[in-house]
């Protein structure tokens, strides 16, 4: 099992097989992040692998955190070939989030 953790607030976990891994994060399916915890950001940004980039930012309590998630709502073909799996809008969080493996 994998859980994202900002401060004690659970805001995604899902089972090994569920999640996908690319370039050291973990990527969760859309259905394991907690619901209103994610507001679209505008930021713009296209991977030159994987395609065009949705940010998020996170709510923190009363706060929202710019542009600390992030997904890929339709990757390139090549991209999912490559990975071996669509993880078409699957959701990867920055650092202040914490990801681990819980037993």
């Amino acid at each position: 099992m994998f859980q994202a953790k900002l401060g004690d607030q659970v805001i995604a976990e899902a089972d090994e097989a569920d999640v996908v891994h690319i370039e050291g994060n973990v990527y969760f399916p859309p259905s394991s992040v907690a619901e209103g915890v994610l507001r679209d950001s505008p930021t713009p940004y296209t991977c030159p692998w994987k395609g065009e980039c949705q940010y998020y930012s996170v709510r923190s309590g009363d706060d929202w955190l710019t542009d600390r998630a992030w997904a890929y709502p339709e990757p390139y073909p090549t991209a999912i070939d490559k990975v071996g799996r669509d993880f078409s809008g699957f959701v990867a969080f920055w650092k202040d989030v914490q990801v681990s493996q819980t037993a």
